[in-house]
């Protein structure tokens, strides 16, 4: 059975297989939970250069994704008027080719979560829904899983402004992180929203896109991200 080894300094719930060096870390935080996959026995991992992996406090944002057939995370948050007064959104989360591991544990926070339900799965021996829990076992290698949620993830900063944030997200290996790519997309009802910025702003390795009623962040990575999308209302 795997070994859980809460670290009280990061937030983190680290789940470690005794068996190999595989971490999946899974962190609570105001849009979801997000997990990051290791790959502690993955041919691609070891098809990677030295140069590819990103040391601890390293973020490094990628201009072209070295493994672009790896784990990738995808995200689709829905906002509507009454989301300005409530907080609650309903989301989409969706990690597809995971990497073959005896199980995860996905924990939302119990706090902001308001409804959780198995959209699709596929390679996936054992799936089960337990509160704000989603547990996975029998992982395949190239796995997909996708969850609909409602969460009270959209804070209020200001009378104008409002933010929604995603992380964080990161894919571990040992002592360092892997290249991935997240793809974290807004809708809102047209001129309800404006974007005022994002973090990461645009950049080699994070691109956006936007327009009168949607936001999307494309970001290939390695280390440890915590983005985060701020939207005001029209003047």
């Amino acid at each position: 059975m795997p070994k859980h080894a809460p670290s009280q300094k990061s937030g983190l719930i680290l789940i470690r297989a005794r068996s190999s060096p595989i971490t999946v870390v899974i962190t609570v935080v105001a849009l979801t939970m997000m997990m990051a996959l290791t790959m502690g026995f993955a041919p691609r991992a070891q098809a990677l250069e030295f140069s590819d992996i990103a040391q601890e406090g390293q973020l490094r944002f990628l201009a072209v994704h070295p493994d672009p057939s790896a784990y990738r995370y995808e995200s689709r948050v829905r906002i509507t008027r009454d989301s300005l007064e409530s907080g609650v959104v309903s989301l989409t989360t969706c990690h597809y080719q995971l990497d073959p591991i005896r199980k995860i544990v996905i924990v939302y926070n119990p706090k902001r979560l308001q409804n959780l339900e198995i959209a699709s799965a596929t390679r996936i021996g054992g799936l089960e829904v337990q509160g704000h829990h989603v547990t996975m076992t029998d992982v395949q290698r190239g796995a997909t899983i996708c969850i609909d949620l409602e969460s009270k993830a959209l804070d209020r900063i200001d009378s104008t402004t409002y933010r929604l944030m995603a992380g964080p997200l990161m894919r571990r290996y040992f002592d360092g992180y892997l290249p991935m790519h997240a793809r974290l997309m807004f809708e809102w009802p047209a001129h309800l929203l404006e974007l005022k910025q994002t973090n990461p702003s645009p950049q080699p390795g994070v691109q956006l896109m936007q327009d009168s009623s949607s936001a999307e962040l494309d970001i290939t990575f390695a280390g440890r991200l915590v983005a985060n999308i701020d939207l005001s209302l029209p003047q």
